[in-house]
């Protein structure tokens, strides 16, 4: 979101957690059994596309980060390609980043991702930005409808599968100062119960299971997550700017992705990345170099696709990156079979 207030970006706020080496046990023995999870079964690239959220990438990374540990024989392979202040929508509130640009639309990149990346699996994850932080409107609500179903038609059309993710939870209360009523003309602050906003978009998402749908549901689980630690502590947050999740918002998102794909229930019960690799030696060191291949991914599979959001870094030639990442992988594998 880019928007008239500060946006804290990148992790923060690990919260604290412990599992018995039995469930890690668990949640790590009947995946690798198997030759992959059930929902990435024929899968070679994944490619990941939404806002800021995604663009920040630790779900990504989280993700990645299981499947090394869990399927090391594994050549999966996920990109990275959110882009922040975007919509499927085509939307774009007034002043938006200080009236420096208006929202880019994914629609208007989608032929040059699917065209370069060739996907196999695309995973979408909009709607914090596609009501745009105002009030309900029937009007904004139906743009975003009609720009996931354009976005399911090319996807499937460029030979792909989609899954849609429902929006993540936006939440006032760490940014209350800033929040603003109903009723008002113009929003240059998020409304602050921009929220039920996003319970709606989700509360639409979901029943298209039923049309054919791959949906996987994030906001539900968030929105009671947050609600429970409330109830021991009335400060406590995922977003520290309201809708830019720290790491155990990512974690969550992952970990609902993980279960979706077939991952093990007890996949569920870990409270972070690093309880998802405590089990593995060089674990950390696994997971930091799995964020040095992702992020400078992201930043060159951007610049070669082309995008109209100002302000991105340019990253490397995407050969050049393409070569660095290849090191981290093989560094990754090494660490992930011991």
């Amino acid at each position: 979101m880019q928007n008239g207030f500060t946006l804290a970006l990148g992790r923060a706020g690990r919260v604290a957690g412990c599992l018995t080496l039995a469930g890690l046990t668990l949640a790590h023995a009947p995946a690798r059994a198997a030759e992959m999870l059930p929902g990435l079964a024929g899968v070679h690239r994944v490619v990941f596309l939404g806002d800021s959220i995604t663009y920040s990438g630790e779900y990504v990374e989280d993700i990645e980060a299981y499947v090394a540990t869990r399927f090391p024989t594994s050549h999966l392979e996920f990109l990275n390609l959110g882009l922040p202040s975007e919509t499927v929508s085509g939307l774009s509130e007034p002043g938006h980043a200080g009236g420096q640009f208006p929202r880019p639309c994914l629609l208007e990149r989608l032929p040059s991702v699917l065209e370069k990346t060739k996907p196999d699996l695309v995973v979408a994850c909009y709607g914090m930005n596609d009501g745009i932080y105002y009030p309900f409107s029937e009007e904004r609500f139906q743009k975003f409808r009609d720009g996931l179903q354009e976005l399911r038609q090319r996807v499937l059309a460029a030979g792909a599968r989609l899954l849609l993710v429902t929006p993540p939870t936006f939440d006032p209360l760490p940014i209350q100062a800033q929040t603003l009523p109903a009723g008002l003309p113009e929003y240059r602050s998020p409304y602050v119960g921009y929220n039920d906003v996003l319970d709606r978009y989700s509360d639409w998402l979901l029943p298209q299971r039923t049309n054919g749908w791959d949906v996987v549901d994030i906001h539900g689980p968030m929105n009671r997550y947050l609600a429970e630690h409330r109830k021991h502590d009335p400060s406590y947050h995922l977003a520290g700017d309201g809708v830019h999740a720290n790491a155990v918002g990512h974690w969550l998102i992952a970990r609902q992705i993980l279960r979706h794909w077939g991952a093990p229930a007890a996949v569920g019960a870990l409270p972070d990345a690093k309880a998802l690799l405590a089990e593995y030696p060089g674990g950390a060191e696994l997971l930091d170099l799995v964020q040095r291949r992702q992020r400078v991914l992201k930043d060159a599979w951007l610049t070669n696709v082309g995008h109209h959001r100002p302000g991105m870094n340019q990253g490397l030639p995407l050969p050049e990156a393409e070569r660095q990442a290849a090191e981290w992988e093989k560094q990754i594998r090494a660490l992930a079979v011991h």
